[in-house]
C-alpha cells in the first residue's frame, strides 16, 4: 500500500515542499531511505520503528520503502521523523489517508513517542502556506511560532497518539491562536535611553544621521569614552519593525535555533555584538550544515563591531561584499545558499593601540600606530559613512544631569526623516538615502556652485575615492532632510565632511 505525507526542508532561511512517500510491501523487512537524505534522516528508521511500538501500535513486518521528493533535493534534520510515522500509520490503516491530504506535518520523534520541537518551522509553514496549504501539524513547542503566519491553522502536538487520535476523530486539538502584539509595549520601556549619556553630543548627532539614513558608523576614541555605551542605544531611536519585517527576521532566528518558547517573534530590531575572535564564516554564515551568521542575524538592525582592528582581517574583508548587496552567498558542493543581511554596520576603536593617542601617557610608535590603523582596509574603510571622532569625556560632562536629547526624542527625528525618504522615493525600489545609487545620486543630491566647490577642495585634500565621494552626498542628503531642506546647502557638507576624519592622508 502507498501513502503519501507533505512535510518540509528548509533551503537557505526559506521552506521547501517534501513528499514523503511511504509503500510497504512484501518481501524481507527492512526500512530503506531514498531522496538523499542525511544522517538524521537515516537514523529516523530506528526512532520511528520504537516510537510507534512504545506508543502501543504494532510496526509492520514487512518491506518499507520510504522516498524525500523531489529526490534531488538534500534532506537534512529530524523533523521528517512524524510525517513518515504518519505514513507508516495510514499504509497500515490506523490513520485515515484523507486526514492527511493537503495538510503539512512536522516533527522530530523520541522513543517514547512524544514530539520534540525543531528549527526552523516558521520558515517552513511561510511557504507552505504561500503555497496554498493552509493545515499544519507542528510540535507542541513550535505551535505558537508556526501560528504567526495570518490565516494558517496550526495544531500543536505533543506526542504521536494524540496525533492519531485527532486525525481518527477521538480527541480533538485545538488551534494555536496568536497575538503577535502582546507584550511589545514592555520590551520597548526596557531599552536603555540615550539621555542616560553625558557629554558626546557630536557623537549623538552622528548617531542620529546614521539612524535617520541607515548609514554606517565608525566611532574613534579612547577607552572608556562611552563608545560601547553608545552604540548600545542606537536601537532605541530605529523604527519599530512592520509585522512582514518581524517575519522576515523571525524567519531567521528560526531556522538558526534561537528562537525562546516565550517570545516566538522578534519585535525588536536587532543588535548583534559578536566577540573580536569570531571566524569569519561565524560571521558571514555557512558551515558543514550552513547556518546564518552575525550579519543575517543582524538583518534589519545593527552589527556592533567593538575594537575593530582586533577583528582578523579575513574575516572583516568578507563583510565588504554583503554591505553593498544586502545580502551574502554562502557556495556548496550541494548547492548555493543566500542569506539576507540588510544591516546597519556600528564599530568602535581606539586611535592607537594603548589608546590614548596625543596624550603625556601614550608611547605607541608612529610605526606601531601606523599597523594598528593599518589592519582595517582602504575599501572597507571606505564604505563607513560616518567617521566620528568620540573624544575623552571631562569632569564638566559628567555633571550633567541630563543629556540634551532622549532616545524618544531622536527616535520622533528619525522617524520624520525616513518618512521624507519614502515620499521622496515611492517611484525608485529604494527607501533611504544609503541605498542611493550614483545615478539617483545626480537626480536628489543637486549641488550649487558654491556647494559643488566645496566638495571638490575636499575631495582633493582628503583624496577621496570615487565611493567617498558619493558616500559625502548620501549623508548630507540626510543631514538636509534632518534640517528641513530640500536642497543641500555648504553648511550641511560642512558637517559631513567632518564626519570623514579617517579620510585625511595621515589619519591620527
Amino acid at each position: 500500500m502507498l501513502s503519501t505525507v507533505l512535510s518540509s526542508g528548509i533551503l537557505g532561511v526559506d521552506g521547501v515542499l517534501v513528499e514523503v512517500q511511504v509503500d510497504i510491501g512484501t518481501g524481507i523487512p527492512a526500512i530503506d531511505l531514498a531522496g538523499l537524505p542525511d544522517s538524521a534522516i537515516k537514523e529516523a528508521r530506528e526512532r520511528v520503528r520504537t516510537a510507534i511500538k512504545n506508543s502501543g501500535y504494532t510496526f509492520p513486518g514487512k518491506r518499507i520503502t520510504i522516498n524525500l521528493a523531489p529526490a534531488d533535493l538534500k534532506k537534512e534534520g529530524a523533523s521528517y521523523d512524524l510525517p513518515i510515522a504518519m505514513g507508516i500509520l495510514a499504509c497500515c490503516g490506523l490513520v485515515p489517508e484523507e486526514t492527511l491530504k493537503g495538510a503539512l506535518i512536522i516533527g522530530e520523534l523520541s522513543l517514547d513517542g512524544s514530539v520534540r520541537k525543531v528549527n526552523g518551522v516558521l520558515s517552513m509553514v511561510h511557504s507552505a502556506f504561500q503555497e496554498g496549504i493552509t493545515k499544519f501539524y507542528v510540535p507542541e513547542e513550535n505551535r505558537e511560532e508556526a501560528a504567526l503566519v495570518q490565516g494558517a491553522v496550526v495544531y500543536g502536538v505533543k506526542d504521536l497518539v494524540a496525533l492519531v487520535d485527532h486525525l481518527n476523530g477521538l480527541e480533538q486539538i485545538s488551534p494555536c491562536v496568536v497575538d503577535w502584539q502582546a507584550g511589545h509595549l514592555d520590551e520597548e520601556e526596557a531599552m536603555p535611553d540615550f539621555a542616560d549619556v553625558k557629554g558626546q553630543e557630536t557623537v549623538k548627532r552622528a548617531m542620529l544621521i546614521a539612524a535617520a539614513g541607515r548609514h554606517n558608523l565608525l566611532m574613534v576614541g579612547p577607552p572608556g569614552s562611552g563608545k560601547t555605551m553608545l552604540a548600545k542605544r542606537l536601537p532605541s531611536i530605529l523604527p519599530d519593525l512592520t509585522f512582514e519585517e518581524c517575519i522576515e527576521l523571525t524567519k531567521i532566528y528560526s531556522v538558526s535555533g534561537l528562537l525562546s518558547n516565550k517570545n516566538a517573534l522578534i519585535r525588536k530590531r536587532p543588535f548583534r555584538s559578536p566577540h573580536h575572535t569570531i571566524s569569519a564564516t561565524a560571521l558571514t554564515g555557512g558551515g558543514r550544515i550552513p547556518k546564518p551568521g552575525e550579519i543575517s542575524l543582524a538583518h534589519k538592525g545593527a552589527l556592533f563591531l567593538d575594537e575593530l582592528p582586533e577583528f582578523s582581517r579575513s574575516a572583516l574583508e568578507i563583510m565588504r561584499q554583503p554591505l553593498e548587496e544586502k545580502r551574502v552567498t554562502i557556495s556548496r558542493v550541494n548547492g548555493t545558499i543566500t542569506y539576507p543581511s540588510d544591516f546597519m554596520l556600528v564599530a568602535a576603536m581606539n586611535p592607537c593601540p594603548c589608546g590614548y593617542f596625543g596624550e603625556e601617557r601614550c608611547h605607541c610608535t608612529p610605526s606601531e600606530i601606523s599597523r594598528y590603523s593599518g589592519k582595517i582596509s582602504g575599501p572597507l574603510l571606505d564604505r563607513m559613512d560616518i567617521q566620528v571622532e568620540a573624544a575623552a569625556i571631562g569632569y564638566e560632562d559628567l555633571q550633567q544631569s541630563r543629556s540634551s536629547m532622549s532616545s524618544a526624542q531622536m527616535k520622533e527625528e528619525v522617524l520624520r526623516v525616513q518618512e521624507i525618504q519614502k515620499k521622496r522615493y515611492e517611484t525608485e525600489r529604494i527607501s533611504y538615502n544609503s541605498e542611493l545609487t550614483p545615478a539617483l545620486i545626480e537626480v536628489y543630491c543637486p549641488l550649487g556652485q558654491r556647494e559643488q566647490a566645496l566638495l571638490k577642495t575636499a575631495f582633493d585634500r582628503l583624496q577621496l575615492s570615487a565611493r567617498g565621494y558619493h558616500k559625502i552626498l548620501k549623508v548630507a542628503r540626510t543631514v538636509a532632510d534632518l534640517d528641513g531642506s530640500e536642497e543641500i546647502l555648504v553648511s550641511h557638507l560642512a558637517e559631513v565632511i567632518q564626519y570623514r576624519n579617517l579620510d585625511r592622508k595621515y589619519r591620527f
